[in-house]
């Protein structure tokens, strides 16, 4: 017996109020029947579609959640990246992350997600690093740096730190 296919208007409002969800009351307060109540969708019709909370929110981040686009210039790249990481999304990122530390399953799908935004900044990198800077040390010390303050909250992912290291990576071309 084949299921029902999925309602395009019942996915929307799914992960639109995971999203909404997330904003008011924070990822980890987040469950998946506070989603369907939300969305005005069944519990069955949650988790038929998604077997967890992070799935869903993975989703709704990809759906809705435009990534910055590959900018020429780094500033503005970083500019882009580091406004999306804040309120809700960064909120939403981190506790992707954190679920991923404990569901290998889950953590496979998650760097997927992170890849795509990974190779985004690497294009960027690569017009704008001498040939002698290692590309990927300089992503993971980009991205470091951010998911660094997303994670103990003790320095804002702000215009200041766009500004910060896209001056130590001009000085590392230099």
């Amino acid at each position: 017996m084949v299921g029902r296919p999925r309602s395009e208007t019942s996915r929307h409002a799914i992960l639109r109020a995971a999203l909404d969800l997330c904003e008011r009351d924070g990822y980890q307060n987040v469950t998946l029947k506070g989603i369907a109540q939300a969305a005005g969708t069944g519990r069955q019709t949650v988790y038929r579609w998604w077997p967890t909370k992070a799935e869903v929110m993975l989703e709704a981040l990809t759906a809705f959640v435009e990534a910055p686009a590959g900018s020429e210039d780094l500033r503005t790249f970083l500019l882009e990246t580091f406004r999306l990481s804040g309120g809700a999304v960064g909120g939403v990122v981190v506790g992707l992350m954190a679920d991923a530390q404990s569901d290998e399953a889950f953590a496979v799908h998650m760097r997927g997600f992170i890849d795509s935004r990974r190779q985004a900044l690497r294009t960027v990198l690569a017009r704008t690093l001498s040939a002698d800077v290692d590309l990927e040390l300089a992503v993971d010390m980009v991205f470091g740096a951010m998911w660094y303050r997303l994670m103990n909250r003790h320095a804002p992912v702000d215009e200041s730190l766009a500004d910060d290291v896209t001056a130590m990576l001009a000085r590392l071309s230099s």
